[in-house]
């Protein structure tokens, strides 16, 4: 079958899976406890007359019924609806956090993937030596850490005690607006928040690739390219490498969605301004459009990123046949 007609099939199953997505959003958030009304208030003596407009200006006083399929009908002309805190479009809301969320997210994994997939291939290499047990137990600890807890562990090192890296945000108020100043001053504030997201997803395909990178370099398929004389680089990397990648491809595809909706902890920590942030800001004030606008937009590049996925496998296995 052609790659397209694979892509729009593929696509074409999602949309049910994406409606579903929809649906269960709207539910669940309108299920959780908390009034935004409340929020919006505050603290101040309101008189009924004023928190009965707030609800109609948002339409919060039309029933669950009336809700949904004004929701549904925004929702199919991809108008994500006006955010209740922020009192502007979630669409434009979302658009101008995704650049910061983009940026962290793809630098963790693609640093993850690559130090991950090297190391396994080192460790497998040399099963039980020193290596192999060394990195195991690195790779143990990494996975077995809290993120939110590694987080403040390397803010109290790096940045409060050896001043190494600043303590929140993306950009420092004295540093250039644009040009090499501007990106040299987001390096140094996407350093640790970085290194944090991307410790775990490391260590897990890490072990994935230790593991595949042995089972690999035992076939005999691999004994009769070192008998033939193939390099022992050709050996590892373009025969046995290519063989057992696939799983890990895998694994990372689904860390890209497991990245996407676990960047709320490394984004609060930091003070990140991504998706994640705005995410643990709206369930704060209880602001359902941004809430659900946020669901979505993660579902949607969740499933972009499996149909990714599944064509790069034919890069990298010719056997690979799209049906």
């Amino acid at each position: 079958m052609d790659i397209s007609l694979y892509v729009v099939r593929r696509l074409a199953q999602a949309v049910p899976l994406i409606f579903v997505v929809i649906l269960l959003n709207f539910f669940l958030i309108h299920a959780a406890p908390g009034d935004p009304i409340d929020f919006l208030v505050g603290s101040m003596d309101a008189s009924p007359e004023y928190i009965e407009d707030l609800r109609r200006e948002f339409g919060l006083d039309q029933p669950l019924g009336t809700q949904l399929w004004a929701y549904l009908t925004r929702m199919a002309h991809f108008d994500l609806g006006y955010s209740l805190r922020y009192r502007q479009s979630v669409l434009d809301l979302i658009l101008s956090r995704m650049p910061a969320t983009l940026l962290l997210m793809v630098t963790a994994l693609v640093a993850s993937s690559a130090v991950g997939i090297l190391l396994g291939v080192i460790a497998a290499q040399r099963p039980y030596s020193a290596t192999d047990q060394t990195s195991t137990f690195l790779a143990l600890a990494g996975y077995s850490m809290p993120v939110f807890w590694l987080g403040q562990l390397v803010l109290i090192v790096f940045s409060l005690h050896l001043g190494w890296f600043p303590t929140q945000g993306m950009y420092s108020l004295r540093a250039p607006a644009e040009g090499w100043g501007r990106i040299v001053d987001v390096l140094h504030h996407l350093a640790l928040p970085a290194f944090t997201y991307s410790l775990y997803h490391l260590a897990l395909i890490f072990r994935l690739t230790r593991i595949k990178m042995q089972e690999t370099l035992s076939l005999d398929f691999i004994v009769t390219a070192r008998a033939k004389g193939a390099s022992e680089g050709r050996v590892v990397y373009g025969h046995a490498l290519r063989n057992a990648i696939l799983p890990v491809v895998t694994v990372i595809g689904m860390n890209f969605g497991f990245m996407l909706a676990g960047s709320v902890l490394t984004e609060t920590v930091f003070a990140w301004p991504g998706m994640g942030r705005l995410l643990y800001e709206a369930i704060q004030a209880r602001d359902y459009p941004v809430l659900m606008g946020l669901f979505t937009v993660l579902s949607l590049m969740v499933i972009a990123a499996n149909v990714v996925t599944d064509l790069i496998y034919a890069v990298i296995d010719p056997r690979v046949v799209y049906r």
